[in-house]
This record gives structure tokens, C-alpha cells and sequence, in this order.
């Protein structure tokens, strides 16, 4: 994908008759794009072309000088088996069909046999390719200790083993031309890992993000193909849409799941035929750019509930990564925080804060439906607020005062009860004095976070402390 040939590895096609390759080469560009085209007149050097790499496609005839076809079948099992083989023949016998089925061959054609047959079984075996290449080099990538390209991902801040994985994985698949399906709740960082894998594909083209939330289907369509002059009524000028925007780059489709079925039945096209006719035109178009998309929608459900293709669905989830939310990564929040603390006084002009004691312990007991673009919200308007040398406090707790008893409730079961292993239960009392002073340590004696901590006001809990302090003179 770093260069204008496709596919990414080569195709060879092998025939003594010259006139023969000129024209399937020719059909294979025009109607399917196919350019990273070489050929071979003498069935003699095909060992040796195939010896020199990135082969990863032989088209072959079979009657042959030198070397029949199906002798070069035997030699492409046996010493290159991850190398398809189609035959294309001037014999249309089902027995010699056959028998280079058995030999190894991927697909058989006759030459007279319409050009679209022909062209539809070269494009299976690209595909197929493709993925067999993309599962060798995740299996790779995958059992390697570290990330080749770590700086590909500087953006998203993390500590996480999990994300890590995350990373290698990414890596793994930025290369393969198929759709990259990333999905996770809103705020999570998902067009982070969409520019991520933008980098480490190597494409020379730029990065086009589209959100496609809200488009009805003439508005998507106009957006993603663009249209020619006299289209519809207004269309005085042709304009480029954003797959043309994005070619050699990559194409970045948000909130993908709030698409009608409509648009999706054009993007189910757009991926299977690698085509798209811009509004107006009957000419088609050839997509050259890296397809990702994106969406917080649980595409599960709403495929077994029929408002998203299941078709569709399967073919973009191709390579898929489902990013966590900041809750299942809590570890983070506190490297989360000191990074956006950083940043928002470099962005606004003031002197960088220093965190108050406490302030972790707060945020950690927090369920951020926001995930990390909610903590990033809540430190620029904290910093913005800022007049002392420490960050403010109220940001934050206000925010966080507003999570429901029950939420807090559901965050415990009898399984993790604190007093199972007790022989003797302390006093409602007692308890209550260890839970406040616990929490007084957790925020670092700021009575404003050690009540946020304990789910109850300021002025209560300077109640309580007074009848502490009363106990123990």
C-alpha cells in the first residue's frame, strides 16, 4: 500500500504467447485495478522469478514448450505453497480441470470464458491472498515481545498491558487493504487508533475522516462518491468526493452504525466491487484508498435486530478492535490526568497546577460514561479555572457527586463483602469511624474529597468528625 501498484504483492502471468499476456494484462488493470502485473513467455524462468519474492499470485496456461503448466503447478506446491495458482487454458476438458485442481490450483478457466468470470476468479484469489498474508503477519506481530513502531501510538496515553495487546494487533493488520472495524463506547480514542493505523500503513495519501452520523442517504452518497455537473438541481459545478479525497491514503468512516440501510447497501458495494459510480455518472470509479470505520453501536445487536446489514457487518469486521472504556482501565486515570494537566496549561497560558492529594482516589471511584474525553473536559475546565497553585477540587467533585446511591450500590456483592472474614462485626460505629478516616487518608486529609469518597455531604461529614473527636476525648 506504500506505492501505486496493486495488489501489494505481484502477479505473474506466465504464457508463450505474447499477444495473449498484452491482453489479460490489459483486461486485469482495466476492469479490476490489478497493475502490479509481471509476465514470463518462457515457462523455463518461472522458478527463478518466483525464487526472487513477492510473488504472491501465478497465472498459467498449460500447454507450454519447456515446461507444461502442470508441471509448473507441481513446482509452485511443492517449493512456494503459499503462492496461488490459477490456470488459464486453452482446453476445455473436465478432466484436465481436475487434475490441476488436485495439483494445487486455485481456480480454472478456459479462455474463451467471458472476461468478467475471469476477472471476478483473479480478484478471489487476491482477496484470499490478502488474508492469508494478513493472518502470517498478526501471527507475527502478535508473538513478538515489543511493538516495532511504538511512536505510531504516542498520542494515546496508556500504561494498560491490555492496550498494549491492542497495539500490537493494530500493527499487525495496518498494512492489509481489507476494512479495520474499530468499535468502543464514545470518548474511548478510537479515531487516535484510526490515525494510528493510518501511519503504519505506509500509505503516501492523507488520512480523510467522514462522520457519517446523521446523513440520510442522497447527503452520504453526494459526501463519500461526490457527483458530476447537472447531477440534481444545484449541481452547477463536479465535485470530488471523499474517497477521491483520500486516494493512496486511507478513509475514515465514524458512528458507521447510524447509517441507513440505504447508504449501507452503497458501502456494502463500495467494498465488494472496490467501485463506486459518483451521483450522475454512469461511469464507475475505482476506490484506491484504505477503508476504517468506526462506531460505539453494539453492531451485534442491531444485526440480530435487523437496522444493520449482516452482510455488511461481516465483511467489515475483517480485522476488528474493540477499545476498552477508561473505567476498565483505571490505571490510567492517574497518567491520564497528569498528561491533560500538562497540556491544558500549556494550551490556555497558565502555570502548571500540582494535583491535590486525594484527587485519584476521587476520579478512580468514577465511571466516566465519557470516557477519556470526559477526563480531558474536566481537567481544561479545572486549569481554566485556576488562580492558586493547586488544581481545583470542586471540577471534579462536582461531576462526581452526581453518581446515584444505586450506582455506588451495584459496585458491591456479597462475594467481596469487606467484614466476611471478621469473627466479631465491628459496631455500626466503629465501622463508621474506620470508613472515615480511611477516607481522609485516601484524599489526603481534604475533607472535600474524603465526603465524595464516602458519598456524602461536607457539612456531614464534618459532623461525624466532630462526634470522632468527641469518642476519643
Amino acid at each position: 500500500m506504500s506505492t501505486n501498484l496493486y495488489p501489494e504483492f505481484g502477479v505473474l502471468l506466465v504464457d508463450d504467447e505474447p499477444d495473449w499476456l498484452s491482453s489479460l494484462a490489459l483486461t486485469l488493470e482495466s476492469c479490476a485495478g490489478i497493475s502490479n502485473i509481471s509476465t514470463c513467455c518462457d515457462s523455463r524462468q518461472v522458478s527463478a522469478l518466483l525464487n526472487q519474492g513477492n510473488i504472491g499470485l501465478v497465472l498459467l496456461d498449460l500447454t507450454m514448450p519447456y515446461l507444461s503448466g502442470e508441471e509448473l503447478l507441481v513446482q509452485i506446491a511443492e517449493c512456494h505453497p503459499d503462492i496461488i495458482a490459477i490456470v488459464v487454458s486453452g482446453m476445455n476438458q473436465l478432466e484436465t480441470a481436475v487434475r490441476c485442481m488436485r495439483k494445487g490450483a486455485f481456480d480454472y478457466f478456459v479462455k474463451t470464458d467471458d472476461q468478467d468470470r475471469i476477472v471476478g476468479g483473479v480478484l478471489r484469489a487476491v482477496r484470499m491472498q490478502e488474508l492469508q498474508r494478513d493472518h502470517r503477519e498478526m501471527a507475527s506481530r502478535l508473538n513478538a515481545p515489543l511493538i516495532r513502531h511504538p511512536e505510531a501510538f504516542n498520542a494515546i496515553v496508556t500504561n494498560d498491558r491490555a492496550m498494549y495487546s491492542l497495539f500490537a494487533y493494530v500493527e499487525a493488520v495496518a498494512k492489509s487493504p481489507q476494512p479495520l472495524l474499530i468499535t468502543g463506547e464514545s470518548g474511548v480514542g478510537k479515531e487516535l487508533v484510526a490515525r494510528a493505523a493510518h501511519v503504519l500503513s505506509g500509505c503516501r495519501g492523507k488520512l480523510v475522516s467522514v462522520n457519517v452520523a446523521g446523513l440520510d442517504d442522497t447527503v452520504f452518497a453526494d459526501t463519500l462518491f461526490g457527483h458530476i455537473r447537472g447531477a440534481y438541481t444545484g449541481a452547477e459545478q463536479p465535485r470530488r468526493g471523499m474517497i477521491e479525497e483520500a486516494a493512496d491514503g486511507t478513509l475514515f468512516l465514524d458512528e458507521i452504525g447510524d447509517l441507513s440501510i440505504a447508504s449501507q447497501v452503497k458501502l456494502l458495494r463500495l467494498l465488494q466491487e472496490g467501485e463506486y459510480f459518483p451521483l450522475g455518472s454512469d461511469l464507475p470509479k475505482r476506490i484506491k484508498a484504505r477503508v476504517i470505520v468506526a462506531t460505539h453501536q453494539d453492531l451485534d445487536k442491531r444485526e440480530a435486530n435487523g437496522t444493520f446489514r449482516r452482510d455488511l457487518y461481516f465483511r467489515l469486521r475483517t480485522h476488528k478492535v474493540q477499545l476498552p472504556s477508561l473505567r476498565e482501565r483505571r490505571s490510567d486515570i492517574a497518567l491520564l490526568l497528569d498528561y491533560f494537566v500538562e497540556e491544558a496549561s500549556r494550551t490556555l497560558g497558565k502555570l502548571r497546577p500540582t494535583i491535590p492529594k486525594g484527587l485519584i482516589s476521587l476520579l478512580s471511584g468514577y465511571r466516566f460514561p465519557g470516557n477519556v474525553r470526559e477526563l480531558k473536559g474536566l481537567v481544561y475546565d479545572a486549569v481554566s479555572q485556576q488562580h492558586d497553585r493547586q488544581l481545583m477540587i470542586e471540577p471534579f467533585a462536582n461531576v462526581v457527586g452526581r453518581i446515584r446511591p444505586e450506582s455506588r450500590a451495584n459496585q458491591f456483592s456479597p462475594v467481596c463483602a469487606p467484614f466476611s472474614a471478621f469473627e466479631e462485626l465491628p459496631t455500626f460505629t466503629d465501622a463508621a469511624t474506620f470508613l472515615v478516616l480511611e477516607a481522609l487518608e485516601r484524599a489526603g486529609g481534604n475533607q472535600t474529597i474524603a465526603a465524595r469518597l464516602l458519598g456524602i455531604s461536607q457539612p456531614a461529614l464534618s459532623k461525624r468528625l466532630k462526634m470522632i473527636k468527641s469518642v476519643i476525648s
